[in-house]
């Protein structure tokens, strides 16, 4: 070979070398055997092949002389590494099998959204609008966590809405990063590549009817859209994500309930409800339809037992009082706070075992267990430290203690599910309005149990326990003043000064044996 030809060998290596990396940094970033790889893959090729023909001698010195008997060990090992590699891969692509070690597992889907993708009536469509400006690494992450939870009903696929402008205009696509879920002829869009929003939408296309419910006002109940935490409006939007019409009724304006209310729910009155509207309710009920009363006690409502007219019907045609006390737990501080952990069998609270729900305030409920012609379920109770406290006075002064003349004793009914076998009507009734408001909602399971107990009332079966969860809130804690010092010591001076001595003793040593 031409001396002058030879000079250029070396160049061959360093494009080989060259094309490696760009090879690897390709695998690593796409995870794909596309073009741009097999050309970087092609260059290495001709890379080394133009390197051991413009120098044959050195390539036959490199593979068969000294050198190269380290250069072979040297390829051996890294091809020991790389098949060890290769094998890893291997068994860990064909083993499907995750493990989720965040606190919350953020990285898992609910149980919730496990059983919603199981129950897909046919096939679903992931599409995601996504421009090369805006990142897709978290719907990729999450849309792939429903694809393999699935069991092949669910599908995703990615549409630059600058490249392809038809299909985004088709699909009334107007913000970037936009999922459209699609199921036979219907669709839903999604804003944020969210398990809440997605497993909603889902929820929406597996059950397409519509549903309205009915929350009542014109007493002080808790609106449905507030600034402040003592608004009902994340019961809304959670039964507005299960495609729920929520609105409200004003039975003092119009003394009707509309022919399409599923169920009705009354929400923390502070003023009583009057005779026609008692009589409105019990029309309803006996139609076969439901009502959900959440009732605080008297001393937060103000409203006298005597006046109570709907707590008075229950108690002649349902065989339901709704006692006068506050409930008292001594085992718990503040006492007046319920925290209760203890569920009837009922599809409402079957899946709440293992979480407590709180309760501020509540009163007790009690029930004829002899009367005829209904079906009751104790929802929730409170513990054997408790009991129904009616002397108001003495809460008021912080010195509670149980009477047994007057006080009824613990475990005591905070909610309850009833229906009338004849007419199917159904009730749920808690002893308590405030524990499902915005400030109470998302405490451990308070809003699933309201959410599951309208779900029931208004005959919706198939759509108790589909709620998603929430994220643990973390808060970083910046270090003390003591503790910046600290790692400067340790990271600034103690490391280096600790590997600079080593190093100068380790040459003192050398120096004195030459």
């Amino acid at each position: 070979m031409n001396k002058n030809l030879k000079k250029f060998a070396p160049f061959g290596l360093y494009l080989a070398l060259a094309a490696a990396a760009v090879s690897l940094g390709l695998y690593i970033v796409r995870r794909a055997f596309d073009l741009p790889l097999q050309i970087s893959l092609g260059v290495i090729v001709l890379g080394l092949a133009a390197a051991i023909f413009l120098d044959p001698q050195r390539a036959k010195e490199i593979f068969t002389g000294r050198q190269g008997k380290n250069t072979s060990n040297a390829l051996l090992m890294g091809i020991a590494v790389l098949g060890i590699l290769v094998v890893i891969n291997y068994l860990v692509n064909n083993n499907t099998k995750r493990w989720d070690l965040t606190e919350d597992k953020k990285n898992s889907l609910a149980p919730e959204t496990i059983e919603i993708l199981n129950k897909l009536p046919s096939k679903v469509t992931v599409t995601g609008f996504f421009t090369a400006r805006y990142s897709k690494d978290t719907a990729v992450q999450i849309l792939e966590n429903y694809k393999s939870a699935s069991n092949g009903k669910l599908d995703y696929k990615f549409i630059d809405p600058e490249a392809d402008p038809v299909s985004a205009q088709a699909a009334k696509i107007t913000r970037d990063g936009t999922l459209v879920v699609s199921m036979e002829d219907r669709s839903e869009q999604v804003t944020y590549a969210d398990e809440t929003e997605l497993s909603g939408a889902l929820i929406r296309l597996s059950n397409p009817g519509k549903r309205n419910v009915y929350f009542l006002t014109g007493h002080g109940e808790y609106p449905l859209e507030s600034s402040s935490e003592v608004s009902y409006g994340q019961v809304k939007t959670a039964l507005a994500a299960k495609n729920y019409t929520v609105q409200t009724l004003n039975l003092l304006q119009n003394p009707a309930i509309p022919d399409d209310a599923l169920a009705v729910v009354i929400a923390g009155e502070k003023k009583p409800l009057s005779e026609k509207e008692v009589s409105v309710l019990k029309e309803f009920l006996n139609k076969g339809k439901a009502v959900v009363w959440l009732v605080n006690p008297n001393v937060e409502s103000g409203i006298k037992s005597a006046d109570d007219l709907f707590g008075a019907y229950l108690k002649s045609d349902w065989s339901i009082t709704v006692d006068d006390d506050l409930m008292i737990d001594s085992n718990v501080n503040p006492p007046t706070v319920l925290v209760a952990d203890k569920y009837g069998n009922h599809s409402i609270t079957n899946r709440l075992q293992g979480l407590v729900t709180l309760f501020p305030g509540a009163r007790s409920i009690q029930y004829d267990e002899k009367a005829q012609g209904f079906t009751f379920t104790k929802l929730v109770s409170s513990s054997s430290a408790s009991w129904g406290e009616m002397d108001m006075t003495s809460i008021s002064n912080q010195k509670v203690s149980p009477d047994k003349s007057t006080d009824r004793m613990g475990p005591l009914e905070v909610a309850l599910a009833a229906e009338n076998s004849t007419t199917k009507g159904r009730l749920v009734i808690f002893g308590d309005a405030e524990f499902a408001n915005d400030e109470y909602y998302n405490q451990y399971g308070n809003g699933t149990l309201l959410i599951n107990a309208i779900d029931w009332a208004a005959g919706q079966e198939n759509l108790i326990n589909l709620t998603t969860k929430n994220s643990v809130t973390r808060v970083l804690t910046p270090p003390t003043i003591f503790s910046n010092g600290m790692i400067l010591l340790i990271t600034v001076i103690l490391i280096p000064g600790a590997v600079l001595v080593t190093g100068i003793i380790t040459w003192i040593q050398r120096k004195k044996r030459g």
